[in-house]
């Protein structure tokens, strides 16, 4: 079988420049690894195809050849059946380090594991947590101050953190000698992973802490006081750095993320900083007009004023009486319900059979012109 063109190999036009040399690669890789599909051998030579014509075209030197001589300007320099990969992998980092997930991928492949130091040596964070808080309505609208329990993880009092026994102590880890990393290799592919028996630190415990099992962490339960801001939206979430679970050999605890519920008010709604409710009237309220007494969301207690012939479905606005935002506060919206009495007394319906003849009530009804519906 013919061999094909390296360009053509990596799907990317002959002008292409490195960067996109490396994604095209990258993203070959990522499809054809013999160990994402084992076993398959279309899959592995699609690999060794892909992978030779990165270590052409991802070198300058070999790429000039290649663009004036073709594959004879190359010839030589990996014989075929014994390609030598070692410069396409030599800087990994280069390649796959700034594509994020890439990484993990690999670290799945391999059975890398979490919790080893970070490639500049840091000591990794603890974990973030997670706290839902269901709180009332009222409390989202003028916020509040909680006291919250919770378990997260702290150094160990036995230990103080360090995962050893008294006089226990640590030793080189024997696998990696210290490095914190080992080498893997899949057939022809070579790569650095997280060291399995030390993970990552270098070192293991030659007697490890009973309370702890040598983690340095354990299990305790937290209280703190959580402010909730006013005019907290359901969903939000209130940030508390360092309450998270405590990282492993000192590390920086992780940070605590209170997510708010908020419950549903039984009359009022929200839109941002607004507030509604509906109120009913009576059709003799709607039609003469009137002054009511409306309770507000913090239990107090206005008059608002219903204008004569008030149409059912309009809404009335009273300012500041919303949801507080600094030193300001949004608005109330009335909704007005007209009620219909389902059942009159004699007296009732005398009245409104004779306020129908005197308004000339007609039986003939014909359809109201759109342009005055929003009147």
């Amino acid at each position: 079988m013919a061999k094909r063109d390296y360009y053509e190999v990596l799907g990317v036009e002959k002008g292409a420049s490195k960067d996109d040399i490396k994604k095209a690669y990258r993203r070959l890789a990522i499809q054809f690894h013999p160990d994402k599909n084992p076993g398959d051998k279309k899959s592995e030579e699609s690999f060794k195809e892909a992978t030779e014509a990165y270590e052409i075209l991802g070198d300058d030197q070999r790429r000039s050849a290649y663009d004036q001589f073709g594959f004879a300007g190359v010839e030589g320099m990996n014989a075929p059946g014994q390609q030598d990969f070692s410069g396409v992998f030599r800087d990994f980092e280069d390649i796959f380090g700034s594509f994020g997930d890439f990484s993990n991928i690999f670290e799945g492949f391999f059975g890398g594991t979490r919790g080893a130091k970070s490639r500049n040596g840091a000591v990794p964070k603890g974990d973030d947590l997670r706290y839902d808080l269901e709180i009332s309505f009222e409390q989202a609208v003028f916020g509040m101050a909680v006291e919250i329990s919770y378990l997260r993880n702290e150094p160990c009092k036995t230990c103080s953190g360090t995962g050893a026994s008294t006089g226990g102590g640590r030793k080189v880890c024997p696998t990696c000698q210290g490095s914190g990393q080992v080498r893997r290799s899949s057939g022809f592919f070579s790569i650095a992973q997280t060291c399995p028996q030390c993970r990552g630190e270098g070192h293991i415990i030659e007697n490890p802490c009973r309370e702890c099992s040598g983690t340095g962490l354990g299990k305790k339960r937290q209280k703190i006081k959580v402010t909730i801001p006013a005019g907290v939206d359901d969903g939000k979430r209130v940030q508390i750095p360092g309450q998270g679970d405590a990282g492993h050999n000192g590390g920086e605890p992780g940070d605590l993320y209170v997510f708010i519920h908020v419950k549903p008010h039984e009359f009022y709604e929200r839109d941002g900083y607004d507030l509604y409710c509906a109120v009913p009237v009576s059709i003799a309220q709607a039609a003469l007009g009137s002054e009511l007494t409306v309770p507000t969301i913090d239990s107090r207690k206005i008059k608002v004023a219903i204008p004569a012939g008030i149409q059912h479905g309009k809404m009335l606005r009273v300012r500041e009486e919303g949801v507080p935002h600094g030193a300001k506060r949004g608005d109330l919206y009335i909704k007005i319900i007209v009620r219909v009495p389902e059942k009159l007394s004699r007296k009732g319906r005398e009245l409104l059979e004779e306020l129908s003849r005197a308004e000339g009530d007609s039986p003939e009804l014909k359809p109201i012109k759109r342009s005055e519906l929003g009147k």
